[in-house]
């Protein structure tokens, strides 16, 4: 039985319709989630549809009963991530689950990302654990870019700090296809995979990409950091927020997210969404 947590969401969802076109039986694979009115979908398809939070332990243990592999879609609540996982992973050693696959991030264990901490605290709990576990340290989504792409595109500019750092950035269906790969593999191999896009950019040359696919001049504003977060203020954001994604602009600047690693190509068998790609994308909407 191969389980997913977070089975709603967006990357979740995506694993879970993955593994079946994979030609997991729909059977043999649960979809854990908050609300099952949002998976009514996957339970028509014949998908195991089970209710847990992951701040309820009773409830996890029951919805991981029967499980082989699990892949642990890591929380959205910052702050609140380590206990959560915690919950999920006692359920998991609990229910004698052979494999976990954890969705980390990039450099979880050196780097300035704001959100690293956690990652890298769960990576040491599932050691601790002792549970048999691949973790995928995912990069950054191309679907982050979502807003500043189509803003870039109607005022020909593309506005940030995080000067000449290049982002590995993929898909989220390529990370999809990871995890599902990793899910299926016959002996997969415990250990960290550092994860991303096999064409990394930095912001000016996602600017020129834009630029490209709009066919009208789009330029990359660096800024420094507190001209940023200014912007971002005077642009609506709160103060709190504006801060954070300074915080993350600065941590590409210091190569946060270039990792050089085409672990994420060799997974899956075939090239990572490119940049002028996803652009494309974007734009057509």
């Amino acid at each position: 039985m191969i389980t997913v947590t977070g089975a709603s969401g967006h990357l979740g969802r995506l694993v879970v319709t993955g593994l079946l076109d994979a030609g997991v039986p729909a059977a043999e694979v649960v979809a854990v989630v908050r609300d099952p009115d949002r998976a009514a979908d996957l339970a028509e398809r014949g998908v195991q549809v089970r209710q847990a939070d992951y701040v309820d332990p009773d409830a996890l243990d029951v919805a991981l009963k029967g499980t082989d592999r699990l892949l642990l879609v890591s929380g959205s609540e910052v702050g609140q991530r380590v206990a959560q996982h915690g919950n999920v992973l006692e359920a998991a050693r609990a229910n004698g689950v052979g494999l976990v696959v954890y969705t980390s991030a990039a450099k979880a264990d050196g780097t300035p990302l704001p959100l690293a901490p956690e990652h890298l605290a769960t990576e040491r709990l599932i050691a601790d654990l002792g549970i048999p576990a691949v973790v995928l340290r995912n990069n950054w989504y191309l679907e982050n870019y979502d807003r500043q792409i189509a803003r870039a595109a109607a005022t020909g500019e593309l506005v940030g700090s995080s000067g000449a750092g290049r982002i590995a950035a993929a898909a989220r269906a390529d990370y999809a296809a990871a995890a599902v790969a990793v899910l299926i593999a016959e002996h997969p191999r415990p250990g960290v995979l550092e994860l991303g896009g096999d064409q990394p950019f930095t912001l000016a040359e996602l600017a020129a990409a834009v630029a490209a696919e709009a066919g009208r001049d789009v330029v990359y504003r660096d800024l420094s950091p507190a001209e940023h977060e200014r912007a971002l203020v005077g642009a609506g954001v709160p103060e709190d927020a504006a801060g954070f994604v300074v915080a993350l602009d600065q941590a590409i600047a210091a190569g946060a997210l270039d990792t050089g690693s085409t672990a994420l190509s060799q997974l899956t068998g075939r090239p990572t969404t490119t940049p002028a790609e996803y652009v494309r994308t974007v734009l057509s909407r």
